[in-house]
């Protein structure tokens, strides 16, 4: 009896390679997720009278720190449902390897 497992064994055979860390979108979501953060601990924990006057009764730390939070999360959602499918041919050819060298 034949499985489908049966055929050639290759790295990326049935499994997509993704981009994973290295996608542009997993780092801005965790660099603005991590400044969300700070802002909105900051806008929680320090908010004096001094701040108060500053913004009109507004808690811009807080409010700011929360949309950068909604922000970081829409990134890392984005990239997590929509992943960067990398083209393991491509790589290949890209590194150099499996190619002819140059003549001279």
């Amino acid at each position: 009896m034949s499985t489908p497992s049966d055929g050639p064994a290759t790295p990326a055979a049935g499994r997509r390679h993704t981009a994973g860390a290295y996608d542009v979108r997993t780092v801005i979501a965790g660099l603005i997720g991590l400044y969300g953060l700070v802002l909105t601990v900051l806008g929680i924990v320090d908010y004096s009278d001094a701040d108060k006057a500053k913004t009109g009764d507004v808690n811009a730390n807080l409010w700011a720190g929360i949309a950068m939070l909604v922000f970081a999360l829409a990134f890392a959602l984005w990239a997590r449902l929509r992943p960067v499918v990398v083209d393991p041919h491509q790589v290949v050819e890209d590194r150099g390897e499996g190619a002819a060298p140059p003549r001279h």
